[in-house]
């Protein structure tokens, strides 16, 4: 394991979606420095050509192919059809190494959302990337391609707080898939990767802190963000390394392995320190969390009278429940 032979994506075809900007875009690069033939997927046609000269700028050789093709990738009809054109500069050959980076966040109270809210949470959270993995999946074992699937995370999907209810559950969900098929795609020899970034600075986080809300922004406060930039180089590295579950920084990595249940370790001598620190600072962290969010519940009610959720004024608010009520709760 100490010799393992690093990962080269040198002449290796990398197909890398949510590619037109922030990570996805930072991680293109990386792989376009490296020698990789580069495919980028997103939406936005306008946001790929802009992208696409970026990567022009990191080629290093005249025979690297770079190509930007736009799909929505939250189903597995469009994946397959992004997947099919950018396999066509091959021969048809499927790329050898999937980067699934779509995503977006759009914090908020639970209490705001309604079904299609939260339906289309998991939407961009979780299918957006777990269709591609199926498609690009199937093709990679109907090819016999020894390739590579990394998805990309969130540290909210060791734990969550205050307004990412809609956030969360896809991220946790991509963990899930990701723990079931890094056992699975052993049958092929297929590797599968899931990165756990932190906060990243991107014109999506500006967006998503719009809707934020101000108890999630107080206690994000503390927490210190990477650019697009490290993290790809984050994730680069931990792929390059054969890492299972990819961190950045000591929290990233207290988290991951203080919940890493049966995963595979990255260290067993550091993961050991991380996860006892994690065992004593964690919960105490957890309970500072908790007493801001308790701290902030007459703000909130006013909040949520002024935006038309509750009709409970402070007074009725804090008018203890009936007696036989609270009984039934405890049952």
């Amino acid at each position: 394991m100490f010799f393992a032979k690093k990962w080269d994506p040198r002449e290796k075809h990398c197909f890398v979606t949510g590619g037109s900007s922030g990570t996805g875009l930072a991680l293109a690069v990386i792989l376009a420095k490296r020698g990789a033939d580069v495919s980028i997927v997103a939406r936005n046609k306008h946001r790929l050509e802009k992208a696409l000269e970026v990567l022009e700028n990191a080629r290093k050789t005249p025979e690297q192919v770079l190509k930007a093709y736009s799909f929505a990738v939250d189903s597995e009809s469009e994946s397959f059809a992004a997947l099919k054109a950018a396999s066509e500069p091959f021969g048809g050959r499927c790329p050898d190494a999937l980067f699934l980076c779509a995503g977006a966040a759009r914090p908020s109270y639970f209490v705001e959302q309604d079904e299609r809210m939260l339906r289309h949470g998991m939407q961009i959270s979780y299918w957006a990337q777990a269709c591609t993995a199926l498609a690009g999946a199937k093709e990679m074992v109907r090819q016999g391609v020894k390739g590579k699937i990394v998805f990309v995370s969130s540290i909210l999907a060791y734990f969550s707080v205050v307004g990412y209810s809609t956030y969360s559950p896809g991220k946790f969900a991509i963990r899930g898939l990701a723990e079931a098929l890094q056992s699975e795609m052993k049958l092929y020899d297929i590797d599968v990767h899931i990165s756990f970034p932190p906060t990243i600075y991107t014109s999506g986080y500006e967006e998503e802190n719009r809707t934020k809300p101000a108890i999630t922004l107080e206690i994000e406060e503390t927490d210190s963000g990477l650019t697009p930039e490290e993290v790809a180089a984050g994730i680069f590295t931990g792929v390059q390394r054969g890492h299972f579950h990819i961190t950045t920084g000591w929290i990233g990595n207290t988290f991951r392995a203080s919940t890493a249940g049966s995963s595979p370790r990255n260290s067993y001598v550091l993961d050991s320190f991380y996860a006892f620190f994690g065992y004593l600072f964690l919960p105490l962290w957890r309970k500072t969390v908790d007493s801001k969010v308790r701290q902030h519940q007459k703000e909130h009610r006013d909040y949520l009278v002024r935006a038309g959720v509750s009709s409970q004024t402070r007074d009725s608010a804090m008018v203890p429940a009936p007696r036989s009520f609270s009984a039934s709760l405890s049952l």
